[in-house]
C-alpha cells in the first residue's frame, strides 16, 4: 500500500459495521428513474432533448466529449432491460473511465474507493488500475475500512431497510423489495459488501443520474454510471478485497 493510502486508511479506518446500516438510495428519498432526477428525457445518443448531441457539447470539465468516450458510454440494448446512453457532457472529464498507473500499491484484484477523490480503482497485475468516477455516501452516511465483495448480481432487487423507510415513509411500498428494471435505483448490476460473514448492507451499484458522479449523495453506497458498473461487474471477482479510504 502506498504511503498516501496507508495514512488515509489509518485516519479513516473505522469499521463498516460501526456505521449505521443505511442501505442504498438517494438521500432525497427519490427513486431515480432512467431519466435521472428531474432531468429532461434523454435521447439514444446521450444528449438531452433539445440539446446538441453529446459528442458536440463541452462537458462539465470544459472539454469536448471524444467519440471513444461517447461509444464507451453508449446505450446498451442487448441486456435484460434497456440502458440509455450516459450523457457524458454532464460528467467532468476526470471521472471518465480510464486505465492509469496504479497509485494504491494494493494487490491485483483489489477494489479501492477513495472517498475524497471520488474515484474507484480496480487494480491489475500489470501495475495499472482501471479508474472510475463514483458518487459516495452523503455526510452522516460516510464509511471506511476493509471488507470484501461477497458476490455480484445482475439486475438486483432493491430492498430499503426499516430505518430508511422510517425516515422516508414513501418507500413503504418497497418494504419487501422493488423489482429489477430501468427505474430501480440499484441499476443493472450490484456488488455486495461483506465484512467477515456479515452483510454490511452497503453496495457498489449502478445509477443513471450523471450529475451525482463525483458527489456525496447516496445513503452510504457507492454509485457508478450503468456502463461503468457493468464493466466492473464483468472484470472483478467475487471475494475480492475492498478498501474504502
Amino acid at each position: 500500500m502506498s504511503d498516501l493510502y496507508r495514512r488515509s486508511f489509518l485516519l479513516g479506518g473505522a469499521s463498516l459495521l460501526a456505521t449505521a446500516m443505511a442501505g442504498c438510495a438517494t438521500t432525497a428519498g427519490t427513486v431515480v428513474t432512467a431519466g435521472g432526477l428531474g432531468d429532461k428525457p434523454v435521447t439514444g445518443n446521450g444528449s438531452r432533448v433539445g440539446e446538441p448531441a453529446a459528442e458536440k457539447i463541452a462537458n462539465a470539465g470544459g472539454a469536448d466529449v471524444p467519440q471513444h468516450v461517447v461509444s464507451m458510454y453508449a446505450a446498451v440494448t442487448n441486456d435484460r432491460f434497456p440502458i440509455r446512453a450516459s450523457n457524458m457532457e454532464l460528467v467532468p472529464e476526470r471521472f471518465w473511465r480510464q486505465d492509469v498507473p496504479d497509485p494504491t500499491g494494493e494487490s491485483p484484484g483489489t477494489v479501492i474507493v477513495n472517498t475524497t477523490e471520488r474515484f474507484l480503482y480496480h487494480v491489475h497485475a500489470d501495475g495499472t488500475a482501471t479508474r472510475y468516477g463514483v458518487g459516495i455516501g452523503a455526510a452522516g452516511f460516510a464509511w471506511s475500512g476493509r471488507a470484501h465483495i461477497a458476490y455480484k448480481k445482475e439486475w438486483p432487487t432493491w430492498t430499503p431497510p426499516s430505518d430508511m423507510i422510517k425516515r422516508q415513509p414513501q418507500l413503504e411500498k418497497y418494504r419487501y423489495g422493488m423489482e429489477p428494471g430501468s427505474d430501480n435505483p440499484m441499476g443493472p448490476r450490484a456488488l455486495y459488501i461483506h465484512q467477515g460473514n456479515k452483510d454490511t448492507l452497503y453496495r457498489i451499484h449502478g445509477n443513471p443520474d450523471e450529475k451525482t458522479i463525483g458527489q456525496a449523495v447516496s445513503s452510504g453506497c457507492v454509485r457508478m454510471l450503468p456502463q461503468d458498473i457493468i464493466h466492473l461487474h464483468d472484470t472483478v471477482r467475487s471475494g475480492s478485497t475492498l478498501l474504502v479510504v
